[in-house]
């Protein structure tokens, strides 16, 4: 019987997306603005995630962060039924946070269904260009790939995430300065971001001494 093998850095890579995933997830409700421009909370974890859906894809191949990709969304699950299975409990009368934290919490099925669209979508979007890219170029032009791929994943996530989880709430024209401004610091990010992502992608294949390449891979998201 053949048993798949997960290196420790593999582990602590697995663990740190799922960990980013749940607290974007959760903090992703509040709209901040910088210097006019509009963002999610969320975003603030963009360039570990970034960095991490390439490290994925890149070192360990396609049906790996394929395993990644689904964990993750798995964790979310669990969390959202947790959150809610909490809100319906008899509330003690001595509890006072009651609607706070329904406000806060309460969002997480729409946000859960939000990421089911979105979040699988763009990171097996994502995941395909970049793998796709890898084997036509033979390994090569790295920042190309990331650039690109991070573009097409990103952009599809965008579109999907932000309408579903703001809609009814936020007016169209916010909903489309949201979504312009997040995908324009996406974008900025991973430019500024490749030079780190280089030396990432390198240290770990070094570390892991392996570099995939999907040559006969299938490409299903199952």
């Amino acid at each position: 019987m053949n048993r798949e093998n997960y290196s420790k850095i593999f582990v602590i890579l697995l663990s740190l997306n799922v960990t980013c995933l749940l607290i974007s997830n959760i903090i992703t409700i509040k709209t901040i603005n910088i210097f006019g421009l509009i963002f999610t909370a969320g975003d603030i974890l963009f360039p570990i995630t970034y960095i991490l859906n390439d490290v994925f894809t890149e070192v360990y191949g396609f049906y790996k962060s394929r395993f990644v990709i689904w964990i993750s969304f798995l964790c979310n699950l669990i969390m959202v039924i947790i959150f809610n299975i909490t809100i319906v409990l008899p509330v003690d009368e001595t509890f006072e946070l009651q609607n706070a934290l329904v406000n806060i919490l309460g969002s997480t099925p729409r946000i859960l269904f939000a990421s089911f669209i979105s979040f699988l979508i763009g990171n097996f979007a994502n995941s395909i260009v970049l793998s796709k890219m890898k084997v036509k170029t033979e390994g090569k032009y790295l920042a190309l790939r990331t650039i690109t791929s991070t573009l097409v994943g990103e952009g599809i996530d965008t579109l999907l995430f932000i309408p579903i989880v703001f809609l009814g709430t936020l007016d169209i024209k916010s909903i489309l300065f949201l979504m312009f401004d997040t995908y324009m610091l996406k974008v900025l990010l991973e430019v500024v971001l490749t030079p780190i992502t280089y030396k990432v992608v390198n240290l770990i294949k070094r570390k892991e001494k392996i570099d995939t390449f999907d040559n006969e891979v299938k490409y299903k998201i199952f």
